[in-house]
């Protein structure tokens, strides 16, 4: 049994709960508290069976599979199996990447946009926002003019082409969300959303408020948080 491990660990820590119960017969519901107060304190060998690591370094591993550490690694995995789904829903079409699908989709819910709106809607750096868009509009998704009160600034909208697109592709984008989801439960991924929104209304507010800007900036909000 590939378990055997795990279930060793279970059963030593219903023995350690028995020994606090003086014991008394314990209950699931107990154990599950039992279990939750012991989150983030080492059980013997916690890491996970992720054959993409080796054993080379063991500091290293003990450092990666810190919690903190671990879930910022998940993100950027399911990030890029996101990206390779929607790569694969865009084939065949002027849309290269998920970001012309994002910023394409974006301007389908506004009359127009600036540039730069356009560019923070999306997350991006300017450059590359403005590769996407100079993509966009070659390909006729787009059209943009210049701000008659501002020559400087440039809006953009989404085209009666780029509407067509857009819709022929959400079918297949349908299909990746449906997928990113994977085999979770409606009240897990009711969960996960929950979570998900949390942490994006975190991100949004430092992300518009321009509050990490230098390497050091990291550091100060990691210390904040850790206080808080």
């Amino acid at each position: 049994m590939k378990s055997y491990q795990l279930i060793h660990q279970l059963i030593n820590l219903v023995a350690e709960l028995e020994e606090e119960n003086q014991g008394r017969e314990a209950s699931v519901q107990d154990f599950t508290g039992f279990l939750l107060n012991k989150v983030g304190e080492p059980i013997g060998n916690n890491r996970s069976t992720d054959k993409r690591f080796g054993n080379n370094d063991r500091a290293a591993l003990d450092l990666a599979y810190q919690l903190d550490n671990n879930i910022g690694r998940l993100f950027v995995f399911m990030s890029r199996y996101a990206k390779s789904y929607i790569k694969k829903a865009l084939e065949g079409t002027p849309l290269q990447t998920a970001e012309d699908f994002t910023a394409l989709a974006t301007l389908l819910t506004h009359t127009h946009l600036s540039k730069s709106e356009l560019i923070s809607h999306n997350l991006q750096e300017k450059t590359s926002g403005t590769e996407v868009i100079r993509r966009l509009v070659a390909a006729g998704l787009v059209i943009q003019w210049d701000d008659n009160k501002d020559k400087r600034s440039k809006h953009i909208a989404i085209t009666d082409e780029g509407r067509k697109l857009l819709f022929q592709v959400f079918e297949h984008t349908s299909y990746v969300g449906k997928i990113i989801t994977g085999r979770l439960t409606l009240a897990e991924k009711f969960t996960l959303q929950y979570l998900l929104q949390k942490l994006e209304n975190f991100h949004l507010e430092h992300y518009e408020k321009k509050t990490i800007i230098k390497k050091e900036d990291l550091k100060k909000i990691a210390e904040e948080l850790t206080l808080s």
